[in-house]
């Protein structure tokens, strides 16, 4: 397989210096994840974009050739968006979209609310509007899910000292085997190397400062541009309804579900989901009115 590598840049802006990959052409589209690391092997999220658009895979402040934090309250969703305020404006851009998966997607709802002016549109996945998802157990990250044993003794690998690389690989898989529908199918989804390795300093300011206070719900009516939101029928760290929830709260937005997917509908329904980017590329206010009438 012929490897596309995106090509590697650096920025200064008004909040420091930032290391972003750009792929493909067309509007501009940021893209990122609240806690993962990129390189010039892309992301399997963000290959999905670049046909379409122009795609800027950011990495925030403490991932990669970022600058490093001197607080840890800029590890914090709000200070992230400020961040990609700030590239965005030395990118000159007015305007570019936001596309985000996971907690990608509730940066992305974040930014929304925050900068509802610099986004053109927006596209959230597998994400949830408050910490509920935590408590839901359908979710592995529930106490009450029957997989939430097995999950904690997966993080106390990843975060052990003595941990060894291979230990540290074995784990990671099992956590995503997780969040696929057909975990026998790995070897198809993953065949293409990729980057998007965990930021674990970022992961522990997530999951013990923003998530317990994290609840938007409420403010989503103030988000009025066009929106997809999309999820995985059997989606097992964000499940569905959360989905649901996040797009009933919205004004101008449509719900995809990927009905043979966990939470990783890009690898595992890849047509599908290339389908539902095409037809982000053109969504409009009139679009969505459209579809709605349907």
């Amino acid at each position: 397989m012929d490897l596309v590598y995106w090509e590697k840049n650096f920025i200064q802006t008004s909040r420091g210096g930032f290391e972003f990959f750009t792929q493909g052409s067309g509007e501009p589209l940021c893209i990122t994840h609240l806690y993962s690391e990129f390189n010039e092997l892309g992301y399997y999220f963000a290959d999905a974009f670049t046909k379409h658009f122009k795609v800027y895979l950011i990495n925030l402040k403490g991932a990669g050739n970022s600058l490093s934090v001197t607080y840890d309250d800029e590890l914090s969703m709000s200070e992230s968006v400020k961040d990609l305020e700030a590239i965005k404006e030395a990118l000159s851009y007015k305007q570019w979209s936001f596309a985000g998966h996971s907690t990608g997607g509730m940066l992305g709802l974040v930014y929304a609310l925050m900068y509802p002016q610099s986004l053109a549109k927006l596209l959230i996945g597998g994400a949830a509007s408050s910490k509920r998802y935590m408590e839901y157990e359908g979710s592995i990250y529930c106490p009450k899910s029957p997989l939430n044993k097995k999950l904690k003794e997966i993080f106390s690998i990843l975060k052990s000292p003595t941990t060894t690389k291979e230990e540290k690989r074995e784990a990671s898989r099992e956590w995503t085997n997780m969040s696929l529908y057909r975990p026998e199918r790995w070897d198809e989804y993953f065949s293409k190397p990729s980057s998007g390795k965990v930021v674990q300093k970022r992961l522990d300011y997530y999951s013990f400062k923003d998530l317990p206070n994290y609840d938007i719900q409420s403010e989503l009516p103030n988000v009025t541009i066009p929106t997809i939101v999309f999820c995985g029928k059997h989606d097992a760290q964000c499940p569905l309804i959360f989905s649901e929830e996040i797009n009933e709260g919205l004004e101008n937005s449509i719900l995809y579900i990927f009905e043979e997917s966990n939470h990783l509908p890009f690898l595992e329904e890849k047509n599908k989901f290339e389908e539902m980017v095409s037809e982000f590329q053109s969504l409009t206010l009139k679009s969505i009115n459209s579809f709605s009438l349907r």
